[in-house]
């Protein structure tokens, strides 16, 4: 269902840059709790960031990739790992039971390392602040948009609106919706219907549907789905970009 160890992030849509430095990093929440990220640099940051909030299996191997793929387009990415807190190690291989540990996550414990993953693209001085999840990690970044006033826009493929829609009215960082029209997780009318309520509450978002995607359509190894991942890549850095530059 979500991306799996043959899945790798589609190439980039232009040329890609040299990344300065990658690897894998512990960060402290501020309750003290640590967590597993990997974090990438571009050789020449255009200042935006990205921490990027992965499926359901936590942080295996397809979000390192898509870290250094940001990093090769300017952008500084951080991708972290939900699980430190219930899981034995940090082995989120093939075995990991995702759904399992998923339903031992607390919203509030979640929120804090989201939180201390920004705080480090902010140390790393990182201007412009952004959110870019999958699956579950699309809700929660879309969620994210009523959380954190830091960020200049938030980003969710594939997410389900139902698990961020109580906070619509505290919406304020733009959204970048990216829908699959073929998601047994999400029909194309909920989807359609997240959008409706966002422009209804005088949320600023945009939102694309892909007709007859799958969900997880944004991946490399899915030739049929080429086209629409070349589109979303698109649309996430031209969204990064203008936002970056809107006064805050």
């Amino acid at each position: 269902m979500c991306h799996g160890d043959q899945s790798r992030p589609p190439a980039l849509p232009g040329t890609a840059g040299a990344v300065a430095e990658a690897g894998e990093l512990r960060i402290t929440a501020a309750d003290g709790a640590r967590f597993l990220a990997y974090r990438a640099v571009p050789e020449r940051p255009s200042g935006a960031g990205v921490v990027l909030l992965p499926d359901v299996r936590g942080l295996h191997e397809f979000y390192r990739d898509l870290a250094r793929r940001f990093a090769e387009a300017g952008v500084t990415a951080l991708a972290l790992d939900y699980y430190g807190r219930v899981a034995a190690d940090d082995d989120r291989g093939p075995d990991f039971d995702g759904f399992g540990h998923v339903a031992k996550l607390r919203p509030e414990h979640t929120r804090a390392d989201i939180a201390a993953a920004l705080d480090r693209l902010a140390d790393d001085g990182v201007d412009s602040l952004f959110t870019v999840g999958f699956c579950l990690g699309g809700a929660m970044s879309w969620a994210q948009s009523a959380i954190d006033p830091r960020l200049a826009g938030v980003v969710g493929f594939y997410g389900r609106p139902v698990e961020c829609a109580d906070l619509i009215p505290r919406m304020r960082a733009p959204l970048l919706v990216l829908a699959a029209g073929a998601d047994p997780l999400t029909s194309e009318d909920e989807a359609r219907d997240f959008d409706r309520r966002l422009t209804d509450a005088g949320v600023p978002h945009d939102f694309h549907l892909y007709p007859g995607a799958p969900h997880s359509f944004f991946d490399g190894a899915l030739p049929d789905q080429a086209a629409n991942a070349a589109d979303a890549w698109g649309r996430v850095l031209s969204f990064i970009e203008e936002q970056a530059c809107v006064p805050r």
